[in-house]
């Protein structure tokens, strides 16, 4: 069984490491990902709908998917091996589906440039916290601004 799932927010870990939070629409319960912090501020300008003045990579990639015909039809966080996640996108071109290795935080950044749900895998759901022993507010409130302070000159247009 697949459980849909939305990125929640981005908040620093003790060492001001990036970790991108997963979790239901509704509910605590988060998948915590580690990421770099060029995959976390390309998820954050995503998440604000925030275009740069020239294509990022995940830019690039829904801009090939566009024009070749091929449809992001999900992203799935499908499995945890030895402490890293692997993630797969879904792709249809026509009556062709086709299934890509991914990092996650590729595929998350790919999902919300596209619109595709974000899913994983109930072995990948038992490794979620609680949001609330994970983070502070503080924290959220920190990464939020890092993030602004480390953004590029950008056009305030949306992404879609």
């Amino acid at each position: 069984m697949l459980i849909l799932v939305k990125v929640k927010q981005i908040v620093l870990d003790q060492t001001l490491n990036p970790v991108v939070l997963l979790g239901e629409p509704e509910g605590n319960q988060v998948l915590p990902i580690w990421v770099g912090p060029f995959e976390a501020q390309a998820i954050a300008l995503a998440m604000q709908g925030i275009l740069t003045p020239r294509p990022l990579t995940h830019d690039l990639l829904r801009s090939l998917c566009e024009n070749l015909g091929v449809e992001v039809n999900k992203v799935l966080v499908q499995d945890i091996r030895d402490g890293t996640y692997y993630a797969e996108l879904y792709l249809r071109q026509g009556d062709r589906e086709v299934v890509v290795d991914a990092r996650p935080s590729d595929a998350i950044a790919l999902a919300l440039r596209t619109n595709a749900p974000l899913y994983i895998t109930e072995k990948v759901a038992a490794y979620t916290l609680n949001v609330e022993d994970l983070v502070s507010e503080d924290q959220a409130e920190e990464l939020q601004q890092m993030l602004t302070d480390i953004k590029p000159e950008v056009d305030k247009k949306h992404l879609h």
